[in-house]
């Protein structure tokens, strides 16, 4: 039932996977509604608590949640792993329910629970009819302030875990974007994998997991969401009922020390990760530079920026007539299987770069300058024709992934948890409208220009020249 969702959205939808603590500097009262563009519906309780909706009165069924402001960045090198193992033992039963009666429960209700565990993020929801919405929010507050985590579910959820760090080491993707974490943030907590090390997920215990609960489940750190038929004012009660004695701050003063050491911006570093296996068919390469934050003011135009340099894959028909530029010059020369630019954000930076697969190994060479110089175009050579091209890809991107109310609750409790209040989608709409070329050129010369670079690389790799190489082609790229 848990399972665990890619650490980086590489398309860079609305929905994703961090967070901001923002909600923690909202003035706290009497719980005052407050409406966020035009359909979302945000309430703060006493406890600095929020319920955001979106209500769709015509919707049969609710996707009910609660988005968390804690992943695996919220732990220490010896306790990477714990938000990810919270994740798994949460359906194994709490002072109420027995894991039996907890599946039952949801299965006889035709429901469906689920979690999810990010770099800034863990994510508890259930979609289910409209009339079982209280039971739903019943059964998410049991697991969040109930759970037993009994040391029989302990042992046994360690194999489990370690057979799914197995299954996620043979996604090369996955890999290779760990790599590009650990390097660009290395020896920092975004650095950290999500699953966490083998050693660790054989030495965590049931203080670390309590510790973790007690310092970072607190209310101010906490976005319940409803989307679908749920009546906001019906969840604000639900909420009231079932999460108003929450605490609003960690248990102890060392614990709001290691919650504020978690909000400490981490630096980005120019550096490499290789991992050379001639026996794979492939080079799989990941190249980034520091990106932008949700809340950055170029977000959208990163995003836009990103769209621009666009995705290819050789597999696709329509390969050789894709907008991308840099599209029609690999598939010409033959020098990829396929590239994926991303533009990832977190609650105070990102990555914004481009992950290249080829079995062309011997033009490894060339297929990194040429990324680079199309990446050193943007600075000064970007048409109107082919911004408006990546603004309505973008604009489909987002606005299309916002299907189903599991989409749009996703949507609105990674907005607010992130930034305190959710763009609509008129909104976001309008914004991407807005950014023009000179913008997009703009961002490049700042955040692309002879910009230092953290690269991870998987596979045949020996002809990716050496690190210093790759750099200095950027500098070249950009006279």
């Amino acid at each position: 039932m848990a399972s665990r969702r890619l650490a980086l959205n590489l398309q860079q939808s609305l929905r994703n996977r961090t967070a901001l603590n923002a909600v923690k500097q909202r003035t706290r009262g009497l719980a005052t509604p407050v409406s966020h563009g035009s359909k979302t519906e945000s309430t703060t309780l006493n406890n600095g608590f929020t319920i955001a909706t979106e209500h769709s009165p015509w919707a049969q069924t609710s996707t009910v949640g609660v988005w968390i402001d804690a992943g695996s960045r919220a732990e220490t090198d010896r306790t990477n792993g714990t938000a990810h193992f919270l994740e798994h033992l949460a359906f194994k039963g709490t002072q109420k329910r027995n894991q039996q009666q907890l599946e039952l429960e949801i299965e006889n209700m035709g429901g469906h629970l689920n979690a999810y565990t990010s770099r800034e993020n863990t994510v508890y929801y259930a979609k289910s009819f409209n009339s079982d919405v209280p039971a739903t929010v019943d059964i998410l507050a049991d697991i969040l302030q109930n759970s037993k985590l009994e040391n029989s579910a302990i042992e046994r959820e360690r194999d489990v875990i370690l057979r799914e760090q197995e299954e996620v080491e043979k996604q090369l993707e996955e890999v290779v974007f760990d790599h590009l974490h650990a390097t660009a943030f290395q020896g920092q907590p975004l650095g950290r994998t999500i699953l966490g090390p083998k050693e660790n997920i054989q030495s965590i215990s049931r203080d670390d997991l309590v510790n973790y609960i007690s310092t970072n489940y607190t209310a101010d750190r906490m976005v319940l969401v409803g989307a679908g038929g749920v009546p906001h004012q019906q969840l604000v009660e639900l909420a009231e009922k079932h999460f108003s004695n929450l605490k609003d701050e960690p248990s102890t003063q060392q614990q709001s020390i290691e919650v504020s050491a978690q909000k400490t911006k981490p630096d980005f570093i120019g550096s490499e990760v290789r991992i050379r296996d001639d026996t794979m068919p492939t080079a799989n390469i990941a190249i980034a530079v520091e990106g932008v934050s949700w809340k950055d003011p170029d977000y959208f135009t990163a995003l836009v920026t990103q769209a621009i340099v666009g995705n290819w894959d050789r597999a696709m028909g329509s390969s050789p007539y894709l907008g991308s530029k840099l599209s029609t010059f690999v598939h010409s020369n033959n020098l990829a299987n396929s590239f994926m630019s991303f533009s990832t954000s977190y609650s105070d930076t990102g990555l914004w770069g481009i992950y290249l697969v080829t079995d062309n190994v011997t033009r490894i060479d060339d297929l990194v300058h040429f990324t680079l110089r199309e990446w050193s175009r943007l600075s000064y050579n970007v048409t109107e024709a082919e911004t408006e091209r990546a603004k309505a890809q973008l604009k489909a991107s987002i606005l299309l992934s916002l299907d189903g109310t599991t989409a749009v609750a996703e949507d609105i409790g990674r907005q607010i948890i992130t930034t305190g209040r959710r763009l609509s989608p008129e909104e976001v709409e309008r914004v991407v409208s807005q950014v023009t070329e000179k913008d997009v050129m703009d961002f490049a010369r700042r955040k692309l220009w002879d910009r230092d670079v953290a690269i991870s690389a998987v596979g045949q790799i020996e002809g990716l020249l050496d690190y210093n190489r790759v750099r200095n082609d950027m500098a070249r790229n950009s006279l």
